[in-house]
């Protein structure tokens, strides 16, 4: 009985883990986008992003993304690479620019998963 406990405890910590890397792009197609020219989009704050960022990274926090990203992306088939601290965020991002037709916007998750991207493209 306490082995069925265990599992069933294990499982519900580990899906959501599972559930939000499913929405997150590949590491494969993220670096062939950088590749092919995507923009890195960094949504957190102004302050989370001076105290450090990624190296080409763009500063449009979050509760601006939908007014200030289409002033500087008039291309709406233009990829977009979005990240922020934990990948919640970048996922909101992900959503809002997507009801805006961005049809290529994706979520890289955290800001550590989006450095080990950038890094190895």
């Amino acid at each position: 009985m306490n082995w069925i406990v265990v599992l069933i405890a294990v499982a519900v910590l580990v899906f959501p883990f599972l559930f939000k890397r499913a929405k997150q792009i590949s590491v494969e197609d993220a670096q062939a986008r950088l590749r092919s020219g995507a923009l890195l989009i960094d949504v957190r704050t102004p302050g989370e992003f001076k105290e450090g960022h990624l190296e080409g990274a763009i500063n449009l926090p979050l509760d601006q993304i939908e007014t200030a990203l289409p002033l500087r992306v008039t291309d709406k088939g233009q990829a977009l690479l979005l990240h922020c601290q934990s990948g919640m965020r970048s996922g909101a991002a992900e959503k809002k620019l997507k009801a805006l037709g961005y049809a290529n916007a994706f979520n890289l998750g955290s800001y550590g998963r989006a450095a080990q991207i950038v890094k190895g493209s």
